[in-house]
């Protein structure tokens, strides 16, 4: 295949050996990764006031998927291009910032919904105001979405992107559980259970903590990756191999992002039908309260947690496609049994289906925006796009679980994670049929010894506040010696 902005998908080298992260890139790195913390506690919440809402303003399983129609579909689906386009325009510390503010802004819009919901007589019209709110928040996390994940993705060293977008998405994990617990303890106890105060205390605190993460980002120099680094890198590893390189075609001709978005759409649809409906399921098909059901989603969620760094650490030994694969089998069977048992062994399966979903999301985007160059932004703004899965399923869930039952309409994930089976196989082959991390071609390992093992032989552009440093691409030698001066 043509090198890109990732070599071979992200699974060259043994991060562990040789490091994951360059020294000048580290502070941004764990700045970055804080971003993951944020929308992870955001995510984490909304799964619970799903419920919450159902009991407290008496709406319908359908309509209460509002709030997914919101977050996914204006957030992720309809915002993210727009993203895309500031992200490619004005760098990445803007962007970021810029998707802090909406974030805090969202936040801090719950606080007079909430009050307006004591006594109301228009229960629709506050729920009409959470989904606003929601649909804010979802603006402003697309935005850090689409300049995070491309971020720690362009870092390098390239060639071990998949293992460092992990890394990064653990702590996303780390977040979206203590959502739940958060819930169980302050939402659904006795003098909560049916009213909204606590809902604006606990987002008062999720703003706050936005505009504290968006003030570190502003005083702080931010290292850009320049497109022109990225392009300059795919030209190179394609001219060492004798072919064109595919960042050379049109955005209409990248299919493994195309293909990508699709993935990533499904699999965020099947995650966050996974979660919305966890706690009907629990009351209905094994008559668990929805307290102890909150209690139970956070176990699941502190399950995907502890299997993302698990995930980490088999990203460093098992090619990126194999791991994908075998995970995406397991969710297939996993939810059939979901959707076919009763009581206690349908949760243990919900439960389980968590583990195998955590590496889904990462190495899904790595995957899809490998070898992109100048492309590699825009793709980055798709596969964010696909997010938008999560406005459709849910509904379609919702419809079906009125009709027949919450149990029943778990069967609707299956087909996502067959198609994810399939892609994840295409993406091996493409990638030569690796099946271990650090597997490289002879071409790219001579790519990579020639910089060092550090920093693929291609141009490099860094840049503060905006201003680049660019770098004609010449011939192999000559983009060795620059790196080498530069290091």
């Amino acid at each position: 295949m043509a090198g890109g902005a990732v070599v071979s998908g992200g699974s060259g080298g043994n991060p562990l050996r040789t490091g994951f992260i360059r020294r000048e890139y580290l502070w941004a790195f764990i700045l970055v990764t804080s971003l993951f913390f944020l929308w992870g506690f955001a995510y984490g919440l909304l799964d619970v006031l799903n419920k919450h809402f159902q009991n407290v303003l008496g709406i319908t399983k359908l309509q209460s998927t509002g709030l997914q129609v919101a977050y996914f579909g204006i957030g992720y689906f309809a915002y993210s291009p727009v993203a895309g386009e500031v992200l490619k325009r004005r760098g990445y510390k803007f962007t970021i910032i810029m998707g802090l503010g909406l974030y805090a802004l969202g936040a801090i819009l719950f606080w007079p919904v909430a009050k307006f919901s004591v006594n109301t007589t228009n229960p629709s019209g506050i729920f009409g105001g959470f989904v606003i709110c929601t649909a804010v928040i979802a603006c402003g996390l697309a935005t850090l979405e689409v300049s995070a994940n491309s971020y720690v993705s362009v870092m390098p060293p390239h060639n071990v992107a998949n293992f460092r977008l992990q890394f990064s998405q653990s702590f996303n994990g780390v977040a979206s559980f203590s959502g739940p617990l958060i819930a169980s303890k302050y939402f659904f106890t006795e003098e909560n259970k049916n009213n909204l105060n606590n809902v604006q205390w606990v987002y008062l605190a999720v703003s706050g903590l936005g505009v504290l993460v968006a003030l570190a980002f502003l005083f702080t120099k931010l290292p850009e990756v320049s497109e022109e680094a990225l392009q300059a890198e795919a030209e190179a590893l394609a001219e060492m191999q004798g072919s064109d390189a595919q960042a050379d075609k049109p955005f209409y001709r990248q299919y493994r992002a195309i293909t990508g978005f699709v993935a990533q759409f499904l699999y965020v649809g099947a995650q966050v039908t996974i979660g919305s409906f966890f706690l009907n399921y629990t009351a209905e098909n094994a008559h668990i309260s929805d307290s102890r059901g909150s209690q139970l989603l956070s176990y699941g969620l502190i399950t995907f947690t502890v299997a993302r760094f698990i995930g980490t650490a088999l990203l460093a030994v098992v090619s990126a496609p194999v791991l994908l694969f075998v995970y995406s089998i397991a969710c297939t069977l996993l939810a059939i049994l979901i959707g076919s048992l009763h009581g206690m062994p349908g949760v243990v399966c919900l439960i389980m289906i968590m583990f195998f979903e955590s590496i889904m999301y990462p190495v899904i985007f790595v995957l899809g925006t490998t070898g992109l160059g100048r492309h590699t932004r825009r793709a980055a703004a798709l596969l964010v796009m696909g997010v938008s899965g999560g406005a459709v399923f849910p509904p379609a869930q919702g419809a079906l679980a009125d009709r027949f039952s919450t149990r029943t309409s778990y069967y609707l994930v299956v087909p996502c994670f067959v198609y994810i089976t399939g892609w994840a196989f295409y993406i091996w082959n493409q990638d030569g049929r690796r099946w271990r991390a650090g597997a490289e071609s002879d071409i790219e390992r001579e790519v990579q010894h020639a910089a060092g093992g550090t920093v693929p032989a291609a141009a490099v552009g860094l840049s503060y506040d905006g201003q680049q440093e660019r770098y004609e691409t010449g011939s192999m030698k000559e983009e060795v010696e620059r790196v080498e001066k530069m290091a």
